[in-house]
């Protein structure tokens, strides 16, 4: 265990900039952090804790790392909580349009300006509850930001109307950014900041819980027994103990899920165009080339980045990765859709391939997505197309979907608007065209 202490020289105290910091980085290590402040203590990689905190200009914190890493992770932690935060001049406000406004997305919103007070982001945010499309890009007008989600549109035609509009900032609430054409941003100076890490463990998590429901079976036990049928035909899975798991993208995402598998008594296997040799050190898993993870692997999680082009990972789950598979091989996604080409999996699937196939995202949901479809027939939809086999589990984009992410995601989001608007430097938040 390591212990320091730093006396808090901002003048406003641990406001939500360097309260968002702090976790981002304790997310990140191997090692705990907590913080103690005035009788109360928060753990380092969660923002409303150390906000709870109320740490106020000559307060003492009273930080402790402790762990695996905590030698190496010391000086990072105490760099950053120590740190001189500069006291902020007044900005104007700044107009952002919200667009997909859902119920839960207003709830954590607006709860964080109540609790931060009138004046700490500086911004007026117009909730709209349309999506972001070419037809509604025009909704923009009178504001400086946009604010979407992964199922909004941004490519060329919307950012030239965004443009028109007067538009200088695109928030995007979420990691991925593939929705948004970088290159037409950059021409027009548009800049465009996301949430490069929220809740690495929510995706995780859900990722291993829908497999599971596919495995043993469990989506379809409880509709059994809903209907009084007590009997196991049709419900027989198979352990995951001494499994092997394959996992590609190893990331902070792909880092948490190897470490569940881990859990479960499986061999890890990991595949990533630019492995974390720590992990390997660490004894967590094992990098090999792709053709070995996919011979190898009885479970294959997707946690890669979609990336176009040649030697990118767009379907880079097709015909032919699927040929190299064992046909009792387990396969779940809760990254991008198009890492699977949709076809090819169903013509698998109807082949006998898969013990449990589970999809939080697949090419085709784009309509669905965030949609109550309830009283609508989609009888020649992807889908439906996948509801037809009883060893797959859907669920709608909603990996992402806890509170404590929520509670990221609004941080740092309001975060990112507050650095453009007093002209800070987005760091890693901020997104580039290459």
């Amino acid at each position: 265990m390591k212990q320091f202490r730093c006396v808090v020289e901002n003048p406003i105290g641990i406001h939500a900039r360097p309260a968002a910091l702090i976790a981002q980085l304790c997310v990140g290590l191997k090692s705990s952090v907590t913080i103690e402040c005035n009788g109360k203590t928060a753990n380092g990689n969660d923002v409303l804790q150390i906000l709870a905190l109320n740490a106020k200009k000559d307060d003492v914190l009273n930080v402790t790392v402790e762990g695996f890493n905590e030698e190496e992770d010391l000086p990072k932690v105490k760099e950053v909580v120590c740190m001189d935060c500069i006291e902020e001049n007044e900005t104007r406000i700044l107009k952002i349009a919200f667009f997909g406004t859902k119920d839960y997305d207003r709830i954590f919103f607006t709860k964080l300006e109540e609790e931060k007070g009138p004046g700490t982001y500086n911004v007026d945010i117009d909730y709209l509850e349309s999506r972001l499309t070419l037809e509604t890009a025009s909704l923009a007008r009178g504001h400086d930001a946009v604010c979407i989600f992964v199922n909004d549109e941004a490519p060329k035609e919307v950012i030239d109307v965004l443009h028109e509009e007067g538009i200088r900032l695109i928030l995007l609430r979420c990691a991925g950014f593939n929705n948004v054409d970088l290159q037409a941003c950059k021409e027009y100076g548009i800049k465009v900041a996301r949430v490069p890490a929220y809740s690495p463990f929510a995706v995780a998590e859900h990722a291993m819980a829908i497999i599971q429901e596919a495995n043993r079976r469990l989506h379809r036990a409880d509709r059994k027994v809903r209907e009084n049928n007590f009997a196991l035909s049709g419900l027989l899975g198979v352990d995951l103990h001494n499994k092997v798991c394959g996992v590609m993208g190893t990331g902070k995402i792909g880092e948490c899920f190897a470490r569940i598998a881990k859990g479960y008594g499986m061999t890890v296997l990991g595949w990533d165009a630019y492995p974390n040799r720590k992990l390997e050190e660490e004894g967590l898993l094992t990098y090999v080339d792709k053709d070995e993870l996919l011979a190898k692997a009885d479970l294959i999680s997707l946690h890669a980045p979609l990336i176009m082009g040649e030697g990118g990972t767009y379907h880079l789950i097709n015909d032919e990765t699927i040929s190299k598979m064992k046909d009792t091989v387990m396969l779940v996604n809760t990254a991008r859709g198009p890492l699977i080409d949709v076809e090819a999996l169903i013509s698998a699937l109807k082949a006998g391939k898969f013990q449990a196939v589970a999809l939080d995202v697949y090419e085709g949901e784009d309509e669905n997505v965030y949609t109550d479809r309830s009283d609508e027939a989609l009888p020649h939809s992807i889908t439906a197309r996948l509801q037809m086999f009883p060893q797959l589990v859907l669920t709608s984009h909603q990996a992402f979907f806890t509170r404590e992410a929520m509670q990221a995601i609004a941080v740092q989001t309001m975060e990112n608007a507050r650095n453009f608007n007093a002209g800070a430097d987005l760091g890693f938040a901020e997104v580039k065209a290459q």
